[in-house]
């Protein structure tokens, strides 16, 4: 029983051993930088918050104009459609879509 008992105290001695120098091995190297670490759009969005555009994907609120059709709301827009030609929604208000170059 008293061997027994030796043998598994020195076996868990041994793993845990073996655990700890695994682990502290790993414990040096570090996460790259995260725009080197990014792909695709999340990518592009990290570029254009480096270059001073802190909404990229125009996810702020737009300030309202007056809405009426000499001084329509502008709302940017990455697509060709209805650009220039203001409209008018259920609302009553004017909306105007202007070109935004895509991200």
């Amino acid at each position: 029983m008293a061997s027994l008992c030796r043998q598994i105290i020195r076996a868990n001695a041994v793993r845990s051993a073996l655990l700890s120098t695994a682990r502290r091995g790993y414990a040096d190297k570090m996460m790259p930088d995260p725009l080197e670490h990014a792909t695709g759009l999340e990518k592009k969005e990290l570029l254009a918050m480096q270059s001073g555009n802190d909404d990229p994907f125009n996810m702020k609120v737009l300030k309202k104009a007056a809405g009426t059709r000499d001084q329509p709301t502008l709302v940017p827009s990455c697509f060709d459609a209805r650009i220039d030609h203001p409209r008018r929604c259920e609302c009553g208000h004017w909306y105007k879509l202007t070109e935004k170059a895509p991200l």
